[in-house]
């Protein structure tokens, strides 16, 4: 199996720098989920790995081994496109067979892998004539039956239907475990970022804010602009003791009058299924909370805010933390 490495890799697309110096490193059996807002980099960095868009400077290594130079047909790495892009006019079993780097290889290795990912009873159909779930899950196959090191997915569920997503996702994990080599994932949906990844990386304007446990990234985003970048709700950012903070949502309560450690007007409630999250402005300015479903509170509310102090982060004046635990 292989370790995946880009080292201070930087793209520039005519006069636009789109990636600056970007370095991440993935082992065997991992996967490293890429999130980030629209224009951070992301598909670029993608694109870069695999060889289709020319590196300005920096390297990208396979098990130490430069492959920079080499063309994309030879990296042996496979990008799973967000337009599946399937042959339109081939059948799904012709676009699976396309993609064997040998044409001994067999039919038998279609038939498995296409079983595999739940493809095996529509090989007779064309792209048009299957449903979105179906074509991710050709690409998805096609991807591996090229015989990849490394396998790079781009926005995997951005496409399917909200019923489709979990199943995808599910069978997106199981790759991992069939496939065993490095995966690196990009995707906008930072739950499924969670769910998936065995690290995840933030990127931002073109640069890693970010890079680690998942969960820890969450909770302790090593600057701001990974933690306002990261999260279904973006932490909340204010100044407090007179530096700056940041706390996401769900470590904020509403307490007891006169207990808080600051005082609010709620302007707006919002509903989210099962939360709830009160908008409550506040001499800091304003500050989202979630709160339970059943707490009845409305706009024009005045409520008490208090903050779980283990939560509380804290950033200088460039942005980093400065709160232990947090990456720097």
């Amino acid at each position: 199996m292989s370790t995946l490495t880009a080292d201070a890799v930087a793209v520039r697309l005519g006069a636009k720098a789109v990636l600056r110096d970007v370095s991440l490193e993935i082992g065997e059996g991992r996967t490293l989920a890429v999130v980030g807002p629209s224009g951070a980099g992301k598909t670029t960095l993608l694109r870069a790995i695999a060889g289709l868009v020319p590196i300005e400077r920096g390297d990208v290594r396979l098990d130490g081994r430069s492959i920079r130079e080499e063309p994309p047909q030879r990296r042996r790495i496979a990008l799973a496109f967000q337009e599946h892009a399937l042959f339109p006019t081939m059948t799904l079993g012709e676009n699976l067979r396309f993609a064997l780097r040998s044409a001994d290889a067999g039919e038998s290795r279609v038939r498995e892998t296409a079983r595999a990912l739940h493809v095996d009873g529509v090989l007779d159909r064309r792209p048009r004539e299957v449903s979105g779930g179906e074509r991710q899950r050709a690409a998805l196959a096609r991807a591996l039956l090229s015989d990849p090191l490394v396998l790079l997915l781009d926005e995997p569920f951005a496409h399917l239907d909200p019923s489709l997503r979990a199943t995808v996702r599910e069978e997106v994990m199981g790759i991992r475990e069939r496939f065993g080599g490095p995966i690196l994932c990009v995707t906008h949906d930072h739950d499924e970022a969670m769910a998936i990844a065995d690290e995840l990386a933030v990127l931002v304007d073109g640069r890693i804010e970010d890079v680690g446990d998942p969960q820890r990234v969450y909770d302790r985003p090593a600057t701001l602009r990974a933690a306002t970048a990261f999260g279904s709700r973006a932490m909340n950012v204010f100044g407090f003791d007179g530096v700056t903070c940041g706390i996401r949502p769900e470590r904020v309560r509403i307490g007891e009058p006169g207990s808080g450690d600051v005082r609010g007007s709620v302007v707006r409630r919002e509903a989210a299924g099962a939360d709830a999250y009160a908008h409550v402005d506040t001499a800091r300015g304003r500050i989202v909370v979630r709160v339970p479903v059943e707490l009845a509170v409305r706009p024009g509310d005045a409520v008490d805010l208090v903050f779980a102090p283990e939560h509380l982060q804290r950033y200088d004046s460039a942005g980093a933390s400065v709160t232990p635990g947090a990456a720097r």
